[in-house]
């Protein structure tokens, strides 16, 4: 099964532990992943039930930021894959333990699937018995035990996956890019990698405990896992209401609440984050406003700051309706990837990524989430993310380029959004010496 935790307003509210009875839902060979997860999931018609959670079951996983390749053709795939995992994959969970820690509930949940010609009674009394087995199984004591957290944590060694001469020269040209007049942001990144002595389960446990986000996730898929504390939501649709948050505009957390607050300030006075963010709420507003109801797109939130375990940020709601013909794929498609990892114009932003970076991001910049069976979607930016795969752990960060960044300054702010999530390797590791 998948664990998959939602983390609303500072709260745990629903934790999921996901089992799929459907199996993987795997593209690699189609123009278009989330077309194949639309057509499975236009095969189910769920009963409302009243007083469920968000999400009662549906497709879960991720999309991949090749994608892009997929629905933007003029942005070139770059030359090299190393991480080889598909740029579409899902589950279908039909069957959850929905764990409210607010309240201290475990909640069963398991579709009876009625295809035609089924009896509705038989089909009822085997999800019956599918909930008597789970809960036997739970009755059952776990072998997995608390862990302490050592006092101090070894320096873990780390690798970019290119020289920082290059990061340095690739931020200088794209500042020539943005003078030409060719784009006015790029969000380059660079990508981590350490060999880890660490179940998936440890490090999400690790980066649960270290930094704790409005979207933690573990997928563990054939191959590979994804772990992640992402502070960001790529889109949200629920009942047709149309959700994002643009975020944009980083300061490192202070040492004492005294230069926490003077950190604060000092972000939000300045002039290059400010004008960057503002950019990107414009840009959340383009790319939703192509799939929402003309004028119903508003900006709710503007400029708030969010304080996270190692870093804070400026953050903004936008908001709107989604238009009577359009679908949360559609919504996908019209929103990605989002504009915080790609930056403006997108396509040509895009383009020069492709360009500096000469290799796939993987999962990373792309999204986490679900498309539910009764038609809603949330998901999250694939950031603050480990991709565990063959002993290796790799964990990406990037940021936003503009015509006043400082190289050196570009540099550092990747390697500070990579330290809680390598921070949590090294105590996932620690782990097995206890």
């Amino acid at each position: 099964g998948d664990q998959v935790d939602w983390i609303e307003e500072g709260q745990v509210l629903e934790s999921f532990k996901v089992v799929g009875r459907g199996g993987v839902q795997n593209e690699n060979e189609v123009s278009d992943g989330l077309a194949v997860v639309e057509k499975v999931l236009a095969n189910y018609r769920p009963v409302d039930v009243p007083g469920l959670p968000r999400f009662t079951g549906g497709a879960l996983g991720f999309v991949g930021h090749e994608f892009i390749h997929d629905i933007e053709p003029v942005v070139p795939r770059p030359p090299e894959d190393e991480l080889g995992t598909p740029t579409v994959c899902f589950i279908i969970a039909d069957e959850l333990l929905v764990f409210d820690r607010v309240a201290q509930t475990l909640t069963i949940i398991v579709n009876g699937i009625i295809s035609e010609g089924d009896d509705p009674a038989v089909i009822y009394d085997e999800a019956a018995s599918e909930v008597e087995r789970i809960v036997s199984l739970l009755e059952q004591s776990s072998e997995y035990k608390p862990v302490s957290f050592p006092a101090e944590l070894p320096e873990k060694e780390f690798q970019s996956n290119q020289e920082k001469d290059r990061f340095l020269k690739n931020v200088a040209r794209a500042k020539e890019y943005i003078n030409e007049g060719d784009i006015i942001q790029v969000v380059g990144s660079q990508r981590f990698s350490a060999e880890v002595n660490a179940s998936p389960l440890d490090v999400y446990r690790a980066v649960r405990s270290i930094n704790p986000s409005p979207y933690m996730f573990l997928l563990e898929f054939e191959g590979y896992s994804l772990v992640g504390a992402s502070p960001e939501i790529h889109v949200r649709c629920e009942d047709r209401r149309v959700e994002i948050r643009p975020i944009a505009g980083t300061r490192p957390r202070g040492r004492n609440a005294d230069e926490d607050l003077a950190l604060e300030k000092e972000l939000l006075a300045d002039p290059k984050e400010r004008a960057e963010h503002v950019m990107l709420v414009d840009l959340a507003r383009n790319d939703i406003g192509r799939v929402c109801d003309y004028g119903s797109v508003d900006v709710k939130d503007l400029m708030i700051i969010e304080r996270y375990s190692h870093v804070m940020h400026i953050v903004s709601q936008v908001e709107g309706n989604l238009t009577e013909d359009r679908t949360p794929y559609d919504l996908i498609r019209a929103t990605f990837p989002a504009g915080t990892l790609s930056g403006a114009p997108k396509i040509r932003a895009m383009q020069i990524i492709s360009e500096f970076e000469q290799t796939t991001r993987g999962p990373y910049g792309g999204c986490v989430g679900y498309f539910s069976f009764n038609g809603n979607l949330d998901c999250c930016i694939t950031i603050r993310t480990a991709l565990l795969k063959d002993g290796k752990a790799y964990v990406q960060a990037g940021g936003g380029w503009v015509a006043d960044s400082v190289p050196e300054s570009e540099f550092q702010e990747t390697v500070n959004k990579s330290k809680a999530m390598i921070k949590a390797l090294a105590l996932a590791e620690s782990f097995n010496t206890q």
